[in-house]
């Protein structure tokens, strides 16, 4: 965004309150004003960020399949987790990958990084590549039951354009990850 643009369309925090602080996420209540003059309110989600791997083992890339409580449903999906404090992007993706597929990375490329929801929400994932993968022992989270599942990454591309696989994190990391390795 140009600096003229931005200038244009930024709007400037009167004043912020604090309504919920959670263990994951706190809410955000902004009161604005407009660059055109005017005020309005906004309702932030405030997250500290997570990561997301395509670990990719041959033509194979290794999924998890979860219970996601919000969605009602137990979907298919890229290794994830949502940084620590202090902890840098890539080692929390390190973490992850131990935690819930059991596997290491000896290279790793970084594919993009996105806003979630960015209408309401602070919450910023950074996609990652992971290949070279090797065995690695790490126990996953007392709260997450997870099965690993293996697919060819072409399928696991054709389910995302058939709408099966429907996290968002999955489909962005999946597609650009087929399109890095061709």
């Amino acid at each position: 965004m140009t600096k003229d643009a931005r200038e244009r369309l930024q709007e400037t925090t009167i004043e912020s309150e604090t309504v919920f602080a959670g263990r994951l996420v706190s809410l955000r209540v902004d009161r604005v004003a407009l660059p055109g003059g005017g005020t309005a309110t906004r309702e932030i989600v405030e997250h500290p960020g997570a990561v997301a791997a395509v670990a990719l083992e041959g033509e194979d890339v290794l999924l998890v399949r979860q219970w996601r409580h919000p969605a009602g449903e137990a979907l298919l999906e890229v290794p994830a987790g949502t940084l620590e404090p202090g902890e840098e992007p890539e080692e929390t993706m390190r973490r992850e990958l131990a935690e819930e597929i059991g596997r290491r990375a000896g290279r790793i490329e970084h594919l993009s990084d996105f806003y979630v929801a960015p209408g309401y929400s602070s919450e910023l994932i950074r996609l990652y590549l992971a290949t070279e993968l090797a065995p690695a022992g790490a126990e996953a989270d007392a709260d997450e039951h997870i099965e690993v599942v293996r697919l060819p990454l072409a399928e696991a591309v054709a389910r995302c354009r058939s709408g099966e696989l429907r996290d968002g994190k999955t489909v962005a990391a999946l597609l650009l990850a087929a399109a890095r390795v061709g």
